[in-house]
């Protein structure tokens, strides 16, 4: 039997409503992944 190994293929980015960015990931087989970013407060960058 073969063993198979998960590949992480870039999927997109969200934001959510309280304001994450959340990069999403796949694999072929249909896993998914998902993984949140905190913004810092303040003034944005320039």
């Amino acid at each position: 039997m073969a063993e198979h190994v998960h590949v992480r293929l870039n999927h997109g980015l969200e934001v959510s409503e309280e304001g994450d960015l959340i990069e999403l990931s796949r694999c072929r087989c249909g896993a998914t992944w998902s993984r949140s970013y905190r913004v810092d407060e303040g003034e944005p960058e320039r």
